[in-house]
């Protein structure tokens, strides 16, 4: 590097949550993280379908039969919250949820 600039690499981070409940935001396209940590300490990494139990403004909301989606590389998982519950309880992109229970289904 003739130039003088330097490149920086940088090291992500990832969160280390081990067990529920937590906080989290909602994706834009309405997915929820599930961090690898948090899978793995459920031992959850090969499960396709959960019932989840989340708490959005006070409200305990349980969504059955949801599909864990995952990445190539990691053990993190992540889930979309059906239409039918966004609408009826009105929840947005950027919200802040509590996942409170994860159960294989």
């Amino acid at each position: 590097m003739a130039s003088g600039i330097s490149r920086v690499r940088r090291v992500r981070r990832s969160m280390v949550i081990t067990k529920l409940p937590y906080v989290t935001k909602i994706y834009i396209n309405y997915q929820v993280l599930i961090p690898a940590s948090l899978v793995k300490a459920l031992n959850i990494e090969n499960v396709a379908y959960a019932n989840i139990t989340i708490k959005y403004r006070g409200l305990e909301i349980e969504i059955p039969q949801v599909r864990l989606l995952r990445t190539r590389n990691t053990a993190s998982r992540q889930f979309t919250i059906p239409k039918e519950v966004r609408e009826k309880y009105g929840i947005s992109p950027l919200d802040e949820v509590e996942v409170l229970d994860i159960k294989p289904a």
